[in-house]
């Protein structure tokens, strides 16, 4: 029993240890999770002054037609997927969830064929994840900040729309988590390609901003579309980041509780063991002082 007694106690110290552990990450991922949601905030001021120029300078050029390779809708030969995922675990169901929802895509819209899609993956998980299953990877990116800036992902979103304006793909799809608290995300798959059907309705039933143009509104366009388009993948991976840090902080707070629920089942059962332990050590010494009698 005491070799029993003895493992008990050291599986209590193991947890107690592991406990300590996950409740500092927790910490962390919460201090993580403020950052980045006053970020995905001070971003949205500067996207909707964005949109609102875009969708006025888009009147005339829905109105009577753009030669521009971003507002022009061409038949959908193959279609890119910019799928976002952490580059660690210890997120919960974060990775699960988006990569479910991709293969699914997949699986009902493509069937199989490569040659209808591309995957432009950020993230560790999900790059490893796909090249494991022979899929087709255009361009990944590794290694992200926990609060990442435009430089740190600049070079795979200009990327993304290099690609798409020289007709590499016809669509492009960002698929990420979006943090909506922190217990809670929602899998988006949005169109970010070609632009003009995120914005035609929004700026055909706006009324003008009268803003005025130097040097002409196709040399702004041209400029601007592209980092427009730039603006929202990167709004989608800092809410993917939000997204992330949040399932990380709820890990980790389910790890903590589950490892105090263990110490406390080992502690009942430490107990009954030294109390059967003590109670057959007296049963021991009655019966020695009977035999003696």
């Amino acid at each position: 029993m005491t070799g029993s007694l003895s493992e008990i106690k050291g599986k209590i110290l193991s947890t107690e240890k592991t406990s300590k552990i996950t409740s500092a990450m927790r910490m962390v991922s919460s201090a993580k999770l403020v950052k980045s949601e006053q970020a995905a905030k001070d971003f949205q001021t500067y996207a909707s002054k964005v949109r609102q120029i875009t969708t006025d300078l888009l009147k005339s050029e829905l109105l009577f037609g753009s030669d521009n390779a971003m507002l022009v809708t061409r038949p959908v030969k193959k279609t890119a997927y910019l799928v976002i995922t952490s580059d660690k675990g210890l997120v919960g169901g974060y990775n699960a969830k988006i990569l479910k929802a991709v293969m699914d895509i997949i699986r009902d819209y493509h069937d199989n064929d490569e040659q209808e899609y591309t995957i432009i993956s950020i993230g560790s998980v999900g790059s490893d994840f796909f090249k494991a299953r022979g899929l087709n990877v255009a361009f990944e990116l590794r290694g992200l900040e926990d609060q990442p800036s435009f430089e740190d992902v600049s070079r795979i979103i200009s990327q993304s729309v290099a690609m798409y304006k020289e007709e590499l793909f016809d669509k492009l799809y960002v698929c990420y988590n979006h943090h909506v608290n922190s217990l809670t995300s929602q899998v988006r798959v949005q169109q970010m390609l070609p632009i003009v059907d995120l914005v035609a309705d929004e700026a055909r039933s706006e009324k003008e901003a009268g803003f005025e143009l130097e040097p002409n509104r196709e040399l702004i366009l041209e400029q601007l579309l592209p980092q427009y388009t730039e603006s929202l993948i990167y709004g989608a991976i800092i809410d993917a980041k939000t997204a992330e840090h949040a399932a990380g902080m709820t890990a980790m707070q389910t790890a903590t509780d589950n490892a105090h629920n263990i110490i406390n089942d080992l502690t009942i059962q430490y107990n009954r063991a030294r109390q059967a332990t003590i109670t057959q050590e007296i049963t021991e010494i009655v019966a020695g002082a009977n035999a003696l009698e």
